[in-house]
């Protein structure tokens, strides 16, 4: 399990591979890669409360959806429309745990993981639609 807030942009095979590495017990891999839509997008942080908040989501999905492996990384600084921002990627014995692992991790990150938008020089306000979807997991 592992999560990461970086500048750097990811490589999606690469960390599927690291993600399954050794194991002959993952039966699905399921991932999401959210991209900046509509560009530009400048994305803040405060990188110990951010990575921590990521940590605990993906801590969460490992214990409620009995994952094998996990792995977030989200992307901050200034970002292009088309460039990758996020990563959920989840290793599980069965698909409907990997995809319902993905969308939770998802919903929560959204939500919960603290970054601050600006789009078009106005600041991202949080939307109902978001709160709408993580109250689905209680």
């Amino acid at each position: 399990m592992s999560a990461a807030v970086q500048r750097e942009d990811f490589d999606l095979s690469t960390e599927v591979a690291a993600l399954c590495a050794g194991r002959s017990d993952v039966g699905a891999v399921c991932s999401f890669i959210g991209v900046v839509r509509d560009g530009p997008l400048t994305l803040e942080h405060y990188p110990a409360m951010t990575l921590k908040s990521l940590e605990q989501i993906a801590s969460a999905a490992q214990t409620r959806f009995s994952l094998l492996n996990l792995r977030i990384i989200h992307r901050f600084g200034a970002l292009e429309a088309g460039e990758q921002i996020v990563l959920a990627a989840v290793a599980s014995r069965h698909r409907q745990a990997a995809f319902e692992a993905a969308a939770y991790i998802m919903d929560h990150l959204k939500s919960r993981a603290p970054f601050w938008k600006l789009e078009g020089g106005t600041w991202v306000q949080a939307r109902e639609s978001d709160a709408l979807a993580l109250r689905a997991w209680d």
